[in-house]
């Protein structure tokens, strides 16, 4: 009975066109399938003639017929559980048994035996795809061993010999074989180019879909391939790029580096990426030339078998001018910030420098006259007097804060690295703080331990941090308060915290420290005199000393602030001469168990 399912199967191989579309998997099993059903006919045909054979007592024929039509049979089961290498199994052993067979049968045959077995060995490896393909080479060698025992008689040969008969057997399993060979390599080959030809094509497809324009250099730089993306990137037609056109236009400032980075693909295998100008053809006749920026990937093609160690480009083309255009946009805003950061430092300090003359002489009259120098004054002139006074040293004290917060901004502000005794300084500043401190009976208690280690850094700095701590602290506390000042070790770090038990203030507010100008409370009607630039100035001076800046604060509760210094000083600003055997090395503290304490201390 016909086979409707093979005889469409032998169709589709036999149609060259549609064979050669499809996939390099179907044509694989497209053309195993043929053998198969070549081995069946061929095995179909030989039976009678075995048989024919065995009546005048030659078993071979029927054995060998056999053999090949198992082999088939099996061959044809696994091509239905789609098991290529089981289809090229069972070709191999059919085309073995085939060369074992003529050998044993007459040493004259042995040519054709070791041909055959020869055959096995290539089919197996133009067809198979498994790592186990090698051992095929084993049938010509078993081939040549058993023609070489059964001539030497130690193999007797099981089958009867005849002259004229084995021949023509021989010659015809010989025909057979080779056509299948010849068959299934023509085949093979069409399976290669085909999947060539689907290569290029995916490829086509691929670089035709990108948005991106891509382009192809061969080994000697000619362009190979440009995708039709281009035209649409530079707005113009496709053949107005062929030859030279797509480097044309390329910016003529910009044409060395690309040349460079394609040779150094091309040549040495490397990968690179530029940015460059290209012209872009505009709609309005009669304007300038259009140029955009275009980021180029050129990725080398890397042939391992290339004796000339040249290789293909592949070049990717990107519209990047809206990233160009923001870059450029932000570049012109920090050069104008920069600008008006510049100006606004160079207003401060000629302001600055402008105002300290006559307040000088403002602050330093008032004091003669209070001092009645010049004179005696009536009691309400000395109380005019003192109000100059006051107003002078408040102006004059606001004139540094922003002479020194503009030195910080600009990063001009030097640090005088040296060492001193940092308890030195704690009676000084609270003498600084105490007046404001009595007019509203508030009280500065400083808990100072006598051991404490001698630190590097600037003392100058180091006062104006701990003034303006103590100032802040006094202006935000209650009548009546108290203001706590400690200084403690605290591993390598020298701690030093203020306390008041005042407003306090909001996370918003503790978030925003160190901006300038920063009020707790802001408006014409808020309570609290300042600039804002006190926690400002403190935090630029700590970290210019490296040190941390910590804020433990709640709305009506009261706020701690505490500052860690390096004992060592700050990096890169130490003296020459080491000063670590002043201080013995200690254990730090947790740091996160010390920032909990403080916060737990600061809400009590």
């Amino acid at each position: 009975m016909r086979n409707p399912f093979a005889a469409a199967k032998v169709r589709t191989f036999l149609a060259a066109p549609q064979w050669a579309a499809s996939r390099p998997d179907v044509l694989r099993g497209q053309a195993l399938f043929f053998t198969t059903m070549i081995m069946l006919a061929a095995s179909a045909i030989a039976y009678p003639v075995a048989l024919y054979f065995l009546v005048y007592g030659a078993a071979m024929p029927v054995i060998a017929a056999s053999a090949a039509l198992a082999c088939a049979a099996a061959a044809l089961v696994f091509h239905q559980r789609k098991n290529l290498e089981g289809q090229v199994l069972c070709h191999v052993l059919a085309i073995a048994s085939m060369s074992v067979v003529l050998t044993l049968t007459d040493p004259a045959l042995f040519d054709f035996g070791l041909a055959l077995g020869l055959m096995a060995a290539l089919y197996a490896m133009l067809t198979s795809q498994s790592r186990y393909r090698r051992w095929a080479w084993a049938v010509p060698v078993s081939s040549l061993a058993a023609s070489f025992l059964h001539t030497a008689g130690l193999i007797p040969s099981p089958f009867t010999q005849t002259e004229n008969g084995w021949l023509f057997i021989a010659v015809t399993v010989y025909a057979a074989a080779v056509m299948v060979i010849a068959v299934i390599t023509n085949r093979l080959n069409f399976a290669a180019a085909a999947a060539a030809r689907n290569q290029m094509k995916t490829f086509d497809l691929l670089i035709e879909s990108f948005r991106d324009a891509v382009v192809r250099y061969d080994a000697d730089g000619a362009m190979m391939q440009l995708s039709r993306s281009a035209s649409r990137l530079l707005g113009c037609k496709a053949f107005e790029l062929d030859g030279n056109g797509l480097f044309e236009r390329i910016h003529v400032m910009d044409r060395p580096a690309y040349m460079a980075a394609l040779s150094d693909a091309r040549t040495r295998g490397l990968h690179a990426a530029l940015d460059i100008r290209m012209r872009r053809d505009t709609s309005k006749p009669g304007a300038s030339a259009d140029y955009l920026w275009v980021e180029v990937s050129l990725s080398p093609v890397v042939d391992e078998t290339d004796a000339e160690q040249t290789y293909e480009v592949l070049g990717i083309l990107r519209d990047i001018s809206k990233r160009k255009n923001a870059e450029s946009e932000i570049n012109t805003a920090r050069m104008a910030a920069e600008e008006a950061s510049e100006a606004k430092s160079r207003f401060l300090a000629t302001i600055g420098h402008e105002l300290r003359t006559p307040l000088n002489a403002i602050v330093g009259f008032s004091d003669m006259m209070q001092a009645n120098i010049g004179g005696q004054l009536t009691p309400a002139h000395k109380e005019y007097a003192e109000l100059i006074s006051q107003s002078g040293h408040h102006l004059l004290d606001v004139v540094n804060m922003l002479l020194d917060m503009s030195k910080i901004e600009a990063g001009k502000f030097e640090v005088h690295a040296e060492l001193f005794d940092p308890g030195s300084m704690v009676e000084p500043c609270c003498q600084i703080v105490d007046k404001a401190a009595r007019d509203r009976n508030i009280s500065i208690k400083a808990l100072v331990p006598d051991n404490l280690p001698q630190i590097v850094g600037d003392e100058r700095a180091c006062r104006q941090i701990l003034i303006n701590l103590l100032s802040n602290a006094t202006k935000f506390s209650h009548d009546g308060g108290i203001v706590e000042l400690s200084m403690k070790r605290q591993g390598k770090m020298l701690n030093i915290s203020v306390r008041d038990r005042g407003i306090g203030m909001g996370a918003e507010t503790i978030d925003r420290i160190g901006e300038p100008f920063l009020q707790a409370q802001n408006g014409l009607a808020r309570r609290y005199e300042g600039t804002g630039l006190g926690l400002s100035i403190v935090k630029g001076l700590v970290a210019l000393h490296d040190g941390q800046f910590h804020v433990f604060s709640e709305v009506g509760q009261g706020t701690t602030i505490s500052i860690l210094l390096p004992i060592d000083g700050p990096a890169g600003r130490r003296p020459a001469a080491s000063i670590e055997h002043l201080h013995p090395p200690q254990a730090s503290d947790d740091e996160t168990q010390w920032l909990e304490d403080e916060r737990k201390s600061a809400a009590k």
